[in-house]
């Protein structure tokens, strides 16, 4: 009997330390940077293009739009992703947006929520990528959690930078429009 009274209080104990791992940390901050062999320019595009997203954002599915113009500030969607077998779906809302220079985002699932803004400075011919995130569990198990992953969390970041560089070193595609697509958005405006 007495065994049982010290495990039991050992695992409250136990219990107690991880809650208050949360209460003394209950938010993630942290900042990730790379430095890119492209312009910011096309960096900016490859960024901002749907099509390649999968190519450095793992195990990405689809990307829903719910409302809002796409790409532009207040436009929110779901984003899909397969986590380990297992459909993940998390709400994006973009927060702040100008345009070849960086994006704001804020992230939302019944785990954590997150606050993501990605910037993109010019450095001769070179572009500078800097990602910003603050993440919030939400609930006291959800903060000791995120608080203990911290740096896998931050080091996927990372990984996901890695990708995006490589990703857009190796973009072939030509984001500059047609004479023909230019000539087709100038007579769809004056139509308007």
């Amino acid at each position: 009997m007495k065994y049982l009274k010290y495990t039991l209080l050992g695992v409250a104990i136990l219990a107690l330390g991880f809650l208050l791992i949360g209460m003394i940390s209950p938010k993630l901050d942290y900042d990730c940077e790379i430095m890119v062999e492209k312009s910011a320019t096309e960096s900016w595009n490859v960024l901002q293009d749907e099509e390649k997203l999968s190519e450095w954002l793992p195990g990405l599915l689809e990307i829903e739009h719910v409302s809002g113009t796409p790409g532009t500030e207040g436009a929110v969607s779901m984003v899909h992703f397969d986590n380990d077998g297992e459909k993940m779906s998390i709400k994006e809302t973009i927060t702040a947006i100008v345009p070849q220079e960086s994006i704001a985002m804020k992230y939302e699932d019944d785990f954590m929520n997150m606050a993501y803004q990605i910037s993109l400075t010019p450095m001769g011919g070179k572009t500078k990528i800097v990602s910003n995130t603050s993440a919030e569990g939400n609930g006291m198990f959800a903060k000791s959690i995120i608080a203990l992953i911290g740096g896998s969390i931050k080091a996927q970041e990372e990984a996901n930078l890695v990708s995006l560089k490589k990703t857009i070193e190796q973009n072939t595609k030509d984001y500059v429009p047609s004479e023909e697509e230019i000539s087709e958005m100038i007579e769809t405006e004056e139509g308007l």
